[in-house]
């Protein structure tokens, strides 16, 4: 069977960056995705289409396909320490959960000055082409539940 809107997919995947460095991977479980459904990123996505159980690819995806460019706007210099209450040592690279009228973003620091911080909200590979080594495991239709809900259910996708 071939990847297809509706199909459930499990996958193994390595992540690397433009260096060659590995950002993620999956380990002894396969990762389980609802194609079609938004799930992955979009250039990921269009590149497992038509794919079978034993296909092995790599594909580098360029940042608009993945997770955009690097948002300006999203960068915020000047944020008082204050703001961050209960933490005593702010440092580069601490992530934080804040709140804004579009609901809940992460944003990391990025600079720390004596009484203000600036923090980045963008994904943090937003502006990174990133490069997938793909192995397709299996390919399996969806059911009315996953399809209800948009993603695939369970350990590698299935139900227990």
């Amino acid at each position: 069977m071939k990847i297809a809107d509706n199909s459930v997919a499990l996958i193994h995947f390595e992540l690397s960056d433009s260096n060659g460095d590995l950002i993620e991977k999956t380990d002894n479980e396969p990762m389980a995705y609802l194609h079609g459904h938004h799930n992955l990123i979009p250039g990921l996505e269009k590149a497992l289409n038509g794919k079978q159980a034993g296909d092995e690819f790599t594909i580098t995806i360029e940042s608009e396909e993945a997770y955009g460019p690097v948002q300006e706007n999203l960068i915020q210099d000047n944020v008082p320490k204050a703001m961050f209450q209960g933490v005593d040592n702010l440092e580069v690279g601490m992530r934080f959960e804040a709140q804004s009228a579009e609901g809940f973003h992460s944003v990391v620091i990025t600079d720390v000055q004596e009484n203000t911080v600036t923090v980045d909200g963008n994904h943090e590979f937003a502006g990174k082409d990133l490069t997938f080594a793909i192995q397709v495991v299996e390919v399996r239709e969806a059911s009315a539940e996953e399809l209800e809900h948009g993603h695939a259910h369970g350990v590698g996708g299935h139900h227990h």
